[in-house]
């Protein structure tokens, strides 16, 4: 009999690719382009679009990157799903990590194919000092990083 992989968490990256791809219609079909709703003291709906990577970087240049982080995008889950079907199904913590970078890698992946940049839309804020605008891509990709920061010491080995 087969032993099970990490494989069988895609369905989490699934998930996650749908909430992403889902919110970002949602915006992009309700907002005009830098449109911005209040809903708590911290935090706005604000329709911005990203034409670079993380804060923006990159986004100044003449179009290349576009292709770039697409490819970036697809070689990543591609080896974080080949490291899915290597792991054993117990290590939860490590493939709920890949897992949810996986589905937030391809949900703007997908988005910066489609439109060309990644539409951002969660905005939070203190006074005047905003944080960059991300997404819930965003969100699923960070939560994978730490997820993979804890496991790393949750699991730490010592070899002597």
């Amino acid at each position: 009999m087969l032993k099970k992989s990490g494989l069988s968490f895609l369905w989490l990256s699934a998930v996650a690719f749908v909430i992403d791809l889902a919110s970002k219609y949602l915006v992009v079909k309700n907002f005009q382009l830098y449109e911005s709703i209040n809903l708590l003291p911290v935090f706005n709906l604000t329709y911005v679009r990203n034409y670079g990577a993380a804060f923006s970087f990159l986004a100044e240049h003449s179009g290349w990157q576009k292709f770039f982080f697409i490819g970036l995008a697809l070689v990543i889950s591609g080896v974080l799903i080949f490291w899915l079907a290597k792991n054993p199904i117990n290590k939860k913590l490590q493939n709920t990590a890949y897992a949810l970078v996986i589905g937030g890698a391809l949900g703007n992946m997908v988005d910066r194919s489609y439109h060309g940049f990644v539409v951002d839309f969660l905005d939070f804020y203190w006074d005047i000092y905003h944080y960059p605008v991300f997404n819930f891509a965003d969100v699923f990709i960070c939560i994978g990083a730490g997820l993979l920061i804890w496991d790393s010491f949750k699991n730490k080995e010592t070899s002597e």
